[in-house]
């Protein structure tokens, strides 16, 4: 039980269908799209906020 554990086989596959340019291009594009998400994120969190802030602001006036 606490002696010598066997290691996990290792093996060398070779994709049958692997195209490297293919996967290039998928790679720069999800790099491109990246960006985009994280600020569009970071707006709508703001507005949330925004909104927020407006409803406690008219709640305490009133």
């Amino acid at each position: 039980m606490f002696g010598h554990r066997p290691k996990p086989k290792k093996f060398d596959y070779q994709f049958r269908y692997h195209d490297p340019e293919k996967e290039e291009r998928r790679r720069r594009r999800i790099k491109i799209k990246r960006p985009y998400k994280k600020t569009h994120q970071g707006r709508s969190i703001l507005l949330y906020a925004l909104g927020l802030s407006l409803v406690v602001y008219i709640i305490s006036v009133l």
